[in-house]
């Protein structure tokens, strides 16, 4: 796991559509990088739409979403179809990234777990216990915390 306070590792990884998206594209803003374990499951479909349902706030605040596990793109494409998702899914089969985050288990699957990135790039607050159903709402408390 990142500590607070320092750099977030850079990425490059396919969105939902094949689209390469890298953590630097979103210098100048707020960045929720989300690791879930599975596309499509109880507890990753409850968080994700939890943030789907708040997205309208996240926008609001200046936050970009992204959720990364180790699912194809077209994984990515159909759950994000299926459940409205409005945010970017990213698509890291080898779990490079997932494990450059401390983001992966001893039995190599990938825990949920999420930072929020600030404008410049450094991590300014760890998640590494996620209640899916009320991620959104601390993410959201914690940037209008960080704004003040």
């Amino acid at each position: 796991m990142l500590e607070q306070n320092t750099k977030a590792p850079n990425f490059a990884l396919p969105d939902q559509d094949g689209t390469a998206r890298a953590l630097s594209d979103f210098l100048g803003s707020y960045v929720l990088v989300y690791f879930y374990p599975k596309d499509d499951t109880p507890g990753c479909t409850k968080e994700a739409c939890m943030i789907a349902e708040a997205y309208g706030d996240f926008e609001k605040m200046g936050v970009a979403v992204l959720g990364i596990s180790s699912d194809t793109s077209e994984s990515h494409k159909k759950f994000r179809a299926k459940y409205g998702l409005p945010f970017t899914l990213l698509s890291d089969p080898k779990k490079e990234t997932i494990g450059a985050y401390g983001a992966k288990n001893a039995a190599g699957s990938t825990k949920r777990i999420s930072y929020l990135v600030g404008k410049d790039g450094t991590i300014l607050k760890v998640y590494p216990k996620v209640d899916p159903a009320n991620h959104a709402l601390h993410i959201l408390k914690d940037v209008a915390d960080i704004a003040k």
